[in-house]
């Protein structure tokens, strides 16, 4: 996994190996049933059409004005190659107003995950915190738990 800091205070950015074929990452991404073992509740709504809307729910962090709501929409696919939404915070008194975009490309006998998180208000210190939280959480919690949803895949 990529660890490099980012100077782009807009955007996350992370890429990830995973020892698997893209079509068994693609379907991790977009089978409901597996994006609730490595995502937040509510994933389960996610349903692979462009306008497709969703919440999903997370534990409220006061200090980045997240309300702990998330709502999202499928912006565009392109099978096995790449998934963007937009995740909005549910409180309208929250900008957050954010793009998530996975892409996929073959590596071997593997799957070179890129995640690509912008929309990043680096002049607003609560987004500042979001990112920081949320750069941790991709890459100590979130790509991890996705490795091990992989792992028990056949």
């Amino acid at each position: 996994m990529s660890t490099a800091p980012d100077d782009d205070l807009t955007t996350i950015r992370v890429d990830q190996f995973f020892g698997h074929p893209p079509a068994k990452v693609w379907r991790a991404l977009t089978d409901p049933e597996l994006l609730v073992q490595w995502q937040m509740p509510g994933a389960e709504g996610f349903r692979l059409e462009v306008g497709h809307r969703y919440r999903m729910t997370s534990v409220p962090r006061p200090n980045s004005r997240f309300s702990g709501v998330v709502e999202v929409r499928v912006l565009a696919y392109d099978i096995e190659r790449m998934l963007s939404v937009r995740w909005a915070d549910a409180d309208p008194a929250n900008p957050a107003d954010w793009t998530i975009t996975w892409t996929l490309e073959h590596e071997g006998r593997g799957t070179r995950l890129f995640l690509v998180h912008e929309g990043f208000d680096p002049d607003d210190p609560a987004q500042l915190m979001a990112r920081r939280i949320m750069d941790g959480g991709w890459r100590g919690h979130v790509l991890p738990a996705l490795g091990q949803t992989l792992e028990q895949l056949r």
